[in-house]
């Protein structure tokens, strides 16, 4: 097994971007397009719209966010050019939109006219996908908007948002909570307190967390105490975390293992980076564990039939 370290040099990268990065949870979501639109031209759409909140420095928390950037895309006209090759014409108006899908509102809008040339109506509009412009002053704005308005939510909403993750986490529902607190962005005015929250739940789940996998990782190398129960108990002590209350009697195991099966073991505990600030580490673990519990959450689809 790889060698194990909950923060080396990708916690190092990762904090340098975050430092970098407005973090929003806004996702991009853009439904099937219809014929004459080939299938690839959702995808095209789709890393336009994400190369534009790249532009903008915005990076997306989760793809199952309540709040969404889309677009849609409405041929307006179609003109040929007689060839040879004849060709055509396309002219599109891209409507694009950020919205709140829970509450059904448009928090900023703005209308783009492109237009593609193929040979065929398809490739017309797949030239004109290309030409959607998202370095546009236009485009900034619309974007600036929406981001706006959805700090301006979370200045709002923070307060229950966080008696909600609590709750949860008295349920042992952790990473949900998490997943809830990691969403709060860093321009919202009750940051430094949902950070605090998120703190004190992580340090919960750590214990939770430390407690089960202690006991799986036992009963794995009692049954089995040779190379094979070692990579099954492995298995569970890599999910303890440096600050668990039972990292010492899980470290005490690891020894016991580590002796038993000598080289063949190839694991080490998790651990803390040396010369990155501790607190940091903590908070970037906890957004980790929150990012993945959203990134995991089975597909929802986005009711966006409201913006037509």
């Amino acid at each position: 097994m790889k060698k194990i370290n909950i923060l080396g040099a990708a916690l190092l990268c990762s904090l340098t971007l975050l430092a970098q990065t407005q973090y929003l949870p806004l996702s991009v979501y853009v439904e099937d397009l219809l014929e004459p639109f080939p299938e690839t031209a959702k995808v095209q759409v789709t890393n336009k719209l994400n190369q534009m909140l790249t532009q903008q420095g915005i990076a997306s928390l989760d793809n199952n966010s309540q709040f969404v950037l889309t677009v849609f895309m409405v041929p307006q006209d179609k003109d040929v050019v007689p060839g040879p090759p004849m060709q055509i014409v396309e002219t599109m108006d891209a409507n694009l939109y950020i919205a709140d899908v829970a509450q059904q509102t448009v928090l900023a809008t703005t209308s783009q006219e492109i237009k593609g040339l193929g040979r065929s109506e398809t490739r017309a509009y797949m030239d004109a996908i290309k030409h959607l412009n998202i370095s546009s002053p236009a485009i900034a704005q619309f974007i600036e908007t929406g981001k706006n308005k959805i700090i301006a939510y979370y200045n709002s909403e923070a307060p229950r948002i966080m008696k909600e993750a609590k709750a949860l986490a008295q349920m042992h529902e952790y990473e949900k909570a998490l997943y809830m607190l990691v969403t709060i962005p860093a321009q919202c005015q009750h940051y430094d307190a949902a950070i605090a929250t998120s703190l004190d739940v992580f340090n919960a789940y750590q214990t939770y967390v430390c407690q089960q996998n202690l006991q799986q990782a036992r009963m794995a190398w009692a049954a089995e105490q040779n190379a094979e129960g070692a990579k099954k108990a492995g298995e569970y002590l890599a999910q303890i975390y440096p600050d668990a209350g039972c990292y010492g009697e899980a470290m005490d195991l690891y020894k016991e293992v580590k002796n038993k099966v000598l080289d063949d073991w190839k694991f080490e505990m998790k651990q803390y980076q040396d010369g990155v600030d501790l607190e940091k580490q903590r908070i970037d673990a906890a957004r980790q564990v929150g990012i993945a519990y959203g990134n995991h959450q089975q597909p929802t689809t986005t009711n966006i039939g409201f913006l037509r």
